[in-house]
């Protein structure tokens, strides 16, 4: 019986040594880790995604009331400034305008009249003038009565007086004709209103209303694009639009040429941010436009933020307690692991963080750290021939 108890005792003891054996083994022995290294010349692009839009677009209608005539262009149309895009009703309009004519032409009569009452009543003047000087010449002799003579002076003031009211005539006659043109002017201006053109060279984008349709003034018919404005609006994270500025150079790739880049630069960064999606809106002017531009397509933007000259990157993933600023790594300081506290710098889009500071001198940071690292235990640097 106590041989049986000793050799049991013997296994157990010789199991429990293989097992601290075994844990030693894998526990303690030294673990190959990767380390990142040094990179030269690393770009520091920033992602985003957007959609393809232009600064200026515009629906356009008429300033008048009546019935759409005629539409001369249609959806997908490159048009020039000035071009007649669409055509309203206008026999009342023109009605109005040949009106508006006849009252120009009557007040123009009624100014050469009043020109006329005013020669007339000048030439009466004169007339009366000379009388009166006769009379006054003949009442000094008494060759007439005074009454006579005064008169002849009363006919004068009476003259003067009607040569007044013949000069006011004219200014009234002067005055109706330019109300009349004026009238004319308005009638015109709102027959021009019933054509619609085009205020700049533009792309049809969008054709509102067909012809036979009463529309309002401001209804939209067309919306207009100038093609000169197309830029490309982007998302950017919040957390990283920090480092973007005007004059930036970016890429443009859209959903439906994958195979092709567009070059650009960041013309305007909006200030105010999406409170929900906790994104910045930042627009792309592009150096080289697509032949072709279809609003509101989807596209990835690339903007170059920086280019690092020499960097120490890892992957975020190797980092713990990221806060955009700060964090923990894993690092190799005389073949041990070591938790150490560092600072980072630019994030790239294939999120990778630069570390800046925090580093000891001669210590090698962790690339792809695993669950079975821990403080102070070996580590050999993977192919570094130890």
């Amino acid at each position: 019986m106590k041989n049986g108890r000793k050799f049991w005792f013997l296994v157990l003891a010789g199991a429990v040594a293989i097992g601290v054996l075994v844990y030693l083994f894998f526990a303690e022995r030294p673990i190959t880790v990767p380390v990142a290294a040094v990179q030269k010349d690393v770009p520091v692009r920033i992602y985003g995604l957007g959609t393809v839009e232009a600064r200026i677009v515009s629906r356009i209608g008429f300033e008048a009331d009546a019935a759409l005539a005629d539409l001369e262009v249609d959806i997908g149309d490159r048009v020039t400034k000035g071009r007649i895009l669409a055509r309203l009703h206008t026999a009342e309009q023109e009605a109005r305008v040949v009106r508006a004519e006849a009252a120009v032409e009557a007040a123009g009569a009624n100014e050469v009249k009043a020109a006329a009452n005013v020669m007339r009543a000048r030439a009466v003047l004169a007339q009366r003038r000379s009388a009166n000087v006769r009379q006054q010449a003949l009442a000094e002799r008494s060759t007439i009565s005074a009454q006579t003579a005064e008169e002849a002076q009363r006919d004068v003031d009476v003259a003067v007086a009607d040569l007044a009211v013949a000069e006011s005539e004219i200014k009234v006659a002067e005055a109706q004709r330019a109300d009349a043109e004026a009238a004319l002017l308005y009638e015109t201006t709102l027959l021009d209103h019933h054509v619609l053109r085009a205020p700049f060279d533009a792309v049809v984008v969008a054709r509102h209303a067909e012809a036979g349709t009463v529309v309002r003034a401001g209804d939209p018919i067309f919306t207009l694009m100038d093609p000169g404005t197309v830029w490309t609006q982007a998302y950017i994270d919040e957390a990283r639009a920090g480092s973007i500025a005007v004059g930036q150079a970016a890429e443009v790739r859209l959903r439906s040429l994958p195979h092709e880049v567009f070059g650009g630069t960041v013309d305007l960064i909006g200030i105010e941010s999406d409170r929900v999606n906790e994104e910045r809106r930042v627009w792309i002017a592009c150096d080289r436009c697509p032949a072709e531009v279809y609003l509101g397509e989807q596209a990835e933007v690339r903007i170059t933020v920086a280019t690092l000259p020499e960097a120490l990157l890892v992957q975020e993933v190797a980092v713990r307690g990221f806060d955009g600023h700060q964090g923990r790594v894993w690092t190799v300081e005389d073949g041990r692991l070591v938790d150490t506290e560092v600072i980072f710098g630019h994030r790239t889009e294939d999120a990778r963080v630069e570390i800046v500071s925090g580093v000891p001198e001669g210590a090698k940071v962790v690339a792809a750290p695993s669950g079975s690292l821990s403080e102070g235990r070996m580590a050999r640097i993977a192919g570094d021939g130890q």
